[in-house]
């Protein structure tokens, strides 16, 4: 049996934690087609409250997502949820850099806007908990 996996994160503003999440993986945010949202409005098949403008462009007010230059990762979904944030994540994403770089990149991440939470090691292995703007745990080993 064969699947697509793709990571679902709960963002109260997704669009703008998509662009973060980009930013901070040197990923893509995928764009979304204007000219079909415009139709499915037209159509009665949405509203306009299903849509906003982000960046100038009109997009899906519900998610965005953003997707890796290699085709073999997971796509990441950023998906609108009323409420915030309030407890530890029960999944959370792990920015394998090595330990060679991993310094370096929890100084990038916290200057993009991350939140370094603690560090823990277990054995040889080493590793920094971070926060993204929204409070996602993520780690960096």
């Amino acid at each position: 049996m064969t699947f697509d996996l793709q990571v679902v994160v709960d963002s109260n503003a997704p669009h703008e934690l998509a662009d973060w999440w980009a930013e901070a993986l040197g990923w893509q945010v995928e764009p979304q087609d204007e000219a079909f949202i415009t139709r499915m409005v037209q159509a009665g098949a949405a509203s306009e409250a299903d849509t906003m403008r982000h960046r100038g462009a009109l997009v899906w007010a519900l998610g965005a997502a953003i997707t890796s230059p290699d085709p073999g990762r997971p796509r990441v979904l950023f998906q609108r949820v009323p409420e915030p944030k309030t407890v530890k994540n029960r999944v959370h994403l792990d920015v394998r850099v090595g330990p060679g770089r991993r310094e370096a990149e929890i100084a990038r991440l916290v200057a993009l806007g991350a939140t370094e939470l603690w560090r823990e090691s277990q054995g040889p292995m080493e590793w920094a908990t971070l926060a993204d703007p929204q409070g996602n745990e993520f780690c960096v080993a």
